[in-house]
């Protein structure tokens, strides 16, 4: 499956724009990441188990929308993006979405 955030492959054309696919995940904090980064909060730097979190979110959301495009019949996913949003506190969703199109 070839990804691209932008609204192009080079060196191929779209045949078919097939529609919209998408992957998510909802990802809650634990108690033991949160005592480390009210620890990092005071001291400061960067938050390791939040950064973590956040990747393994955008992964897993990401092959998600791989499977659903795969699903439809894509050979490509154009315009691929990522958002984020707050379902509760403490647990966030992490989407990933694009265009689901045919190849030449």
């Amino acid at each position: 499956m070839i990804l691209s955030t932008t609204s192009t492959v080079a060196g191929k054309e779209a045949s078919e724009t097939i529609g919209i696919c998408r992957g998510s995940t909802v990802r809650a904090r634990n108690i033991g990441r949160d005592i480390f980064a009210g620890i990092k909060n005071i001291v400061g730097g960067e938050i390791e188990e939040y950064t973590k979190l956040q990747a393994q979110s955008r992964e897993q959301a990401l092959q998600r929308m791989v499977k659903d495009a795969e699903r439809l019949g894509a050979d490509a996913v154009i315009n691929v993006r990522f958002t984020t949003s707050m379902v509760m506190q403490g647990a966030a969703e992490m989407l990933a979405y694009g265009t689901a199109v045919k190849l030449k």
